[in-house]
């Protein structure tokens, strides 16, 4: 890509941004945007002891009410005043945490197993069926079984993102070790080439794109995935603050939760990208 054209991209993303701002701020700013918070609405917060300031878009936040409340965030990420009232810096803390240790614990087994069924036709076949039953299975279909097995609210949301995370990697890398080239496993059983050194000196490199590539999928699974998850088992996480926050009647934040889970999702996908442009093999 060529730097005219970046600078062309910039320009009509700034563009497209501006654009979007005026649509918010003709939307909520107006007199006549919308009704004012009704009784209602008024005395839920008044019981929760939120103040809820009144706004002509009806509780919808202006831009400028959005921005005022997001840097009130961002000025204090971690603060810590209770059970209900974390800072956002924590909650993402908590979720970055469960979907790395379910996400490794499904990397562990999947890569291994990956590298089995790839390697022999049969296991291939045998369990195929197995794998495409379970992997259409909704991750949040697995929530019950797992509070009610299980019995621990923060182990059952990292079992969901193992058991979300596990079938990308699992297929992708049992698909890139049986798809390497018959020439170089002749040329390792040529020279004699131990079963070991061959997986790691010939499998694994040939098939290190397709295996990365169901890593970036399965990463980008357990980051949904996860927000869902916290919504459902509450306590901690930034899907717990989406919902308290909903709850609180305080959609500002609620915006800002959900452009955050936007950046870290963007964040974690360019990760593995570069990741991707690292890993090259030559034929």
């Amino acid at each position: 890509m060529t730097l005219h054209l970046r600078l062309k991209a910039a320009v009509l993303s700034a563009l497209l941004l501006a654009v979007l701002l005026l649509v918010w701020q003709a939307s909520t700013g107006g007199p006549t945007a919308g009704p004012a918070m009704n009784e209602v609405d008024a005395e839920y917060a008044a019981l929760m002891g939120h103040t809820v300031e009144s706004s002509p878009s009806g509780g919808f936040p202006t831009p400028a009410e959005f921005f005022r409340l997001a840097g009130q965030q961002l000025s204090e990420p971690f603060y810590d005043r209770g059970p209900n009232d974390k800072g956002i810096g924590i909650q993402l803390a908590h979720s970055l945490g469960r979907v790395a240790m379910g996400y490794l614990i499904a990397m562990a087994v999947a890569i291994p197993l990956g590298f089995v069924i790839g390697m022999s036709p049969l296991l291939y076949q045998a369990l195929n069926p197995f794998i495409q039953v379970l992997k259409p299975i909704s991750p949040l279909a697995w929530m019950p079984i797992a509070l009610y097995t299980i019995r621990d609210s923060s182990i059952s949301a990292v079992f969901v993102i193992f058991i979300c995370s596990i079938w990308p990697m699992l297929i992708n890398t049992a698909f890139g070790v049986a798809a390497v080239r018959k020439d170089w496993l002749n040329v390792a059983r040529t020279l004699e080439v131990s079963p070991l050194r061959k997986a790691f000196r010939v499998i694994l490199p040939a098939a290190a794109p397709t295996i990365i590539t169901g890593m970036r999928i399965s990463m980008g699974i357990a980051w949904l995935v996860i927000v869902a998850a916290e919504m459902l088992i509450g306590g901690t996480g930034i899907g717990y603050f989406v919902w308290n926050e909903w709850n609180n009647l305080s959609l500002a934040n609620v915006i800002f939760a959900v452009l955050m889970i936007g950046l870290i999702g963007m964040l974690l996908d360019l990760m593995f990208a570069q990741l991707q442009k690292r890993v090259t093999y030559v034929e």
